[in-house]
């Protein structure tokens, strides 16, 4: 078991005495904290998000807080997606790129006015990104970190567990839509959102000190629906052709190339960081693709700590980003970050810690 240091570097979650009391036995760092990856039964905690209902702690996930005058156009200026028809209580999955039109978050961008918005976001600083475009622009705005911390419920079932609790008007929110209300006091908005393919909620808790008071009364609603412990770490996400960005990306990763194009408009204003290259890129087609790529094998074969080589004929054409055993298709799965000619159906050459393992190149998603 490996200990935990305590550090002013490292913060906790409003929910980790809560998710420690659960059996946490692993973790990573995001947005330096720690995020839950499990708690010692992974297959349970897999056939949880397929078949019912898994709770995560995922207040790792931070709000980039947009408030003032300027508030609409700095969101818009952050993003390569035309948000200009988003409405109050709307939430819209948003690529955030450079001036290179690489893509460095995705969060989901969340209305509340024209001079208020949440960017929340996936793991890097995006606030130290934001205030210096509002400087550099000299616009009218606050950027902060708001006292909000996310908790999710995924699965088939996690509508029942939130309606129990919230009322059934929540059966009635489209998909990224959220609504602000009260949970016997606590305050929190409602999404439906989440980082998988089984539906369900994102409950963003809006007072860190009742993380654990807010964790219990959804566990203790959700024990008819056989709720549990769980996280964004399963091979769900792969097997749904969910992109991890930082981890499916690397810093030359366009929107294009990680099967973001419909999500990326290329007609906003130059103002619009990266728009000028993302039109480029576009014009030009990305050198890179994304596809899932089946290892087959009769035991799990995870990514190590690095992308993975792939080859074809001898040559390298690209990389493996991440590797999974599917429960369902009962082989290793992942994603092949790969040369665009290169197309499904092909044979490759993966070059893992245990030798060289040869895949097939298949469409995503796999399921």
């Amino acid at each position: 078991m490996v200990a935990i240091f305590p550090t002013a570097r490292l913060r906790p979650s409003p929910f980790y005495e809560a998710v420690l009391a659960e059996g946490m036995v692993s973790c990573s760092l995001y947005n330096n904290m720690l995020l839950p990856s499990s708690f010692g039964d992974p297959e349970a905690e897999y056939w949880r998000i397929i078949e019912g209902v898994s709770q995560w702690d995922v207040g790792a996930e931070r709000q980039v807080q947009i408030t003032g005058k300027d508030a609409a156009r700095l969101a818009q200026i952050l993003s390569a997606r035309d948000i200009s028809n988003c409405k109050e209580g709307q939430g819209k999955y948003v690529p955030i790129c450079n001036h290179r039109g690489t893509i460095i978050n995705d969060p989901i961008l969340l209305k509340f006015s024209d001079e208020k918005f949440w960017f929340s976001i996936a793991d890097s600083d995006m606030w130290l990104w934001a205030r210096g475009i509002a400087a550099e622009r000299g616009l009218d705005v606050e950027i902060s970190e708001p006292d909000v911390s996310p908790m999710a419920l995924q699965g088939p079932l996690a509508e029942d567990v939130v309606a129990s609790v919230c009322g059934d008007w929540v059966r009635e929110i489209k998909y990224f839509w959220f609504r602000e209300t009260e949970v016997e006091g606590i305050p929190v908005a409602v999404q439906r959102s989440g980082w998988s393919k089984q539906g369900g909620f994102e409950i963003y808790l809006r007072d860190g000190k009742k993380g654990t008071q807010l964790w219990n009364i959804f566990k203790e609603a959700g024990q008819p629906f056989g709720i549990g412990p769980g996280g964004p770490t399963t091979a769900e996400r792969t097997e749904s052709g969910l992109v991890s960005v930082g981890g499916d990306t690397d810093v030359n990763t366009s929107p294009f190339e990680v099967r973001l194009d419909k999500y990326t408009n290329t007609d906003l204003d130059d103002e619009v960081i990266g728009m000028a290259a993302l039109r480029r890129i576009k014009a030009e087609g990305p050198k890179r693709h994304m596809l899932g790529v089946k290892l087959g094998g009769t035991m799990p074969m995870p990514l190590s700590f690095a992308w993975e080589p792939i080859e074809q004929n001898g040559k390298q054409v690209g990389h493996l980003t991440n590797a999974v055993w599917s429960p369902r298709l009962l082989e290793n799965i992942g994603y092949a970050l790969i040369s665009s000619h290169i197309k499904a159906g092909e044979r490759v050459s993966v070059v893992r810690e245990g030798g060289v393992v040869q895949g097939e190149l298949v469409e995503l998603p796999f399921l």
